[in-house]
């Protein structure tokens, strides 16, 4: 031992380390294991499992996305085909024989003669009889803004 450490040491007693200097670490926290008994277990990750789980994660969530956006397209293009439906529907009842002026929240029925003529009655197809004169299209009810709202079709509608 040099003079320096002797005089450090005279003052007061060694200590004496029963552990083995080649069984413990210099810096235990960064060894990739437990360093001691009560340590937490640590395994290296399976990569490949969690970027596994990740995509599948991935897929689930755009796939839910996905039908709810079809699901909003669906909704989109009914609603169109019922715009459709109401403008072929107006058009017919403006082109048809009226004999009465009607009033804007009314009830009517939409018709179609022998011939192919509309016509725009006020009688419903159960006040006629057994057999009605002509064969029914829509019932329609007029709306503020005078455009017509389809309350019910007949089969010989989309003609």
């Amino acid at each position: 031992m040099s003079k320096e450490k002797e005089k450090a040491t005279a003052g007061k007693e060694a200590i004496f380390n029963p552990i083995d200097k080649d069984k413990i670490a210099e810096n235990p926290h960064l060894l990739p294991y437990a360093h001691t008994v009560g340590g937490a277990v640590i395994k290296p990750m399976d990569k490949g499992r969690m970027k596994g789980r990740a995509v599948a994660a991935m897929y689930e969530q755009t796939d839910m996305q996905l039908i709810q956006i079809k699901e909003q397209i669906d909704l989109l293009a009914q609603q169109a085909r019922k715009l459709q439906d109401r403008v072929r529907i107006s058009e017919e009842i403006y082109l048809a024989d009226m004999s009465f002026e009607p009033l804007i929240g009314r009830i009517y029925f939409l018709y179609r003669r022998a011939g192919g003529e509309p016509l725009l009655s006020m009688v419903s197809p159960a006040e006629w009889g057994k057999r009605p004169p002509f064969t029914f299209v829509a019932e329609v009810k007029m709306l503020a803004d005078h455009t017509w709202d389809i309350l019910s079709q007949g089969e010989e509608a989309d003609r």
